[in-house]
């Protein structure tokens, strides 16, 4: 039976996969990264933005991108790169690179709609996202709500299960030999009080761990290249190439295409930074900005970090080990992070266990508020508390099921689904874009204060 289901959801993620969203997903970030006189060149004016920003909001604009890293930096960085190094050979990392570099100006825009379309629950609290963006923006309800109905079904996949799955399985297999049902009951534990806290809660925990856990893992990957300096530089030859020229398996590599080292690549690109995917700038809107491009500057840095940084390392590092290390056995692409960190001895697996654990602690949190919003859209705020239920019984269920196959299809699956209408938003609402990046951004108003996005309780849900 799982076999079966496996096969199904495979093949329906190669349809999707195969040209459709790598395609849509490329295109988009090009066109936005041109239609908005490439709002990367911006980086440095959104870090200085980090802790600015005065304006109505529920959190500040650094906790709001914490909010947002957490969720994206998780199992995609580490597992997920290993997953597109085995199936897609190192030219993936490549194009998982590109993918974050040109889902800057994607996310810059997502964010920015969030901002402009956000509104109030009926107890005050700012809450917006594509789906408020797509029914206001576009008046376009039937998409809106398809949307939301995605995104809480596929919070499951990438947020929690792919997670919870990934955790279970490397302390499983560590020197510590962590029985998954033990894994499960911690996660359990961890998740559910944090959960009582709401947004606030989550933000806290995200804002004190997402920078910690990035700095311990960058630190494990650079020992890792360091100790085999050597074939750095032949490591990252070997990936630019593999990603224009066909592969022959040798050294270590399995064969490959072009066309799957991009599909790989890309899919791996959006599943770690989840620009484009309209998950993120649901925590974009209850940022404290005084106006839509203020926030969007800060939002646009997530992709780099999670992406250019944190992917590339992971993948350059990978490919680096599996040259130096003749050992090194790239058929099981779940694992492949963690032989190549036990390449230290303890410290290197004990480093790793320990940054993957709060990766998926923080991811699971993170997108667990992504959930909410989507079913409050749906039906209101009496969805939330079965919903919080349900999400920590799936994250259980995530560390003791057997077959990581599945998992990761589904949230490959999902992923495309909630991408479809986010990016259907942002190419209809182009002319939005245009218009708030000119008189903010482009003639020099950015601190102008916007008083239309602050807006007054709504008396009725939806």
């Amino acid at each position: 039976m799982l076999e079966t289901i496996d096969k199904m959801l495979d093949s329906a993620c190669g349809f999707l996969w195969g040209y459709i969203l790598i395609f849509a997903l490329l295109g988009t970030h090009l066109y936005l990264t041109f239609l908005l006189r490439f709002p990367q060149r911006h980086f440095f004016t959104g870090l200085r933005l980090y802790f600015g920003g005065k304006g109505e909001g529920q959190i500040s604009q650094f906790s709001s991108l914490m909010v947002s890293l957490a969720a994206n930096v998780g199992t995609g960085n580490i597992v997920g790169v290993a997953v597109a190094v085995t199936s897609g050979g190192p030219g993936a990392v490549f194009w998982c690179m590109l993918t974050g570099v040109l889902g800057m100006a994607t996310r810059y825009a997502e964010s920015l709609l969030a901002i402009r379309y956000r509104t109030r629950d009926e107890k005050g609290n700012i809450i917006g996202g594509p789906m408020y963006a797509i029914e206001k923006g576009l008046k376009c309800k039937w998409l809106a709500v398809a949307f939301a109905v995605v995104t809480a079904i596929a919070a499951f996949g990438i947020g929690n299960l792919t997670q919870a799955n990934a955790v279970s399985q490397v302390l499983a297999t560590c020197q510590l030999q962590v029985p998954t049902w033990v894994t499960g009951v911690v996660m359990v534990l961890l998740i559910g009080a944090v959960l009582l806290g709401g947004l606030q809660g989550i933000s806290r925990v995200c804002t004190a761990l997402v920078p910690t856990m990035a700095i311990v893992y960058v630190v494990g990957c650079v020992v890792i290249l360091c100790s085999n300096a050597s074939f750095v530089w032949p490591a990252v030859c070997h990936i630019v190439d593999s990603a224009f020229h066909p592969q022959a398996a040798a050294g270590g590599f399995i064969g490959s295409t072009i066309m799957l080292a991009m599909q790989q690549g890309v899919r791996r690109g959006l599943f770690s930074n989840e620009a484009g995917l309209g998950s993120s700038p649901i925590v974009s809107a209850p940022a404290q900005t005084p106006n839509t491009v203020q926030h969007a500057l800060v939002a646009s840095t997530g992709p780099f970090w999670d992406t250019v940084v944190i992917c590339s390392l992971t993948g350059i590092t990978l490919t680096t080990c599996i040259m130096a290390h003749d050992h090194i056995n790239t058929a099981n692409g779940e694992l492949l992070t963690y032989v190549s960190f036990a390449t230290l001895g303890g410290f290197g697996s004990a480093m790793l266990t320990i940054s993957l654990a709060a990766f998926v602690v923080s991811t699971v949190l993170g997108w667990s508020y992504f959930g909410e919003r989507a079913l409050e859209y749906l039906g209101g705020r009496r969805l939330v508390f079965p919903y919080r239920v349900l999400w920590v019984i799936v994250a259980f269920v995530g560390c003791v099921i057997p077959k990581s196959s599945i998992v990761w299809n589904f949230a490959d699956l999902a992923n495309g689904l909630m991408a479809l209408p986010n990016l259907i938003c942002m190419i209809g609402l182009s002319g939005v874009l245009v218009a708030e990046t000119r008189y903010y951004l482009w003639e020099k108003r950015l601190f102008e204060v916007d008083k239309s996005i602050q807006n007054e309780p709504e008396s009725e849900k939806n």
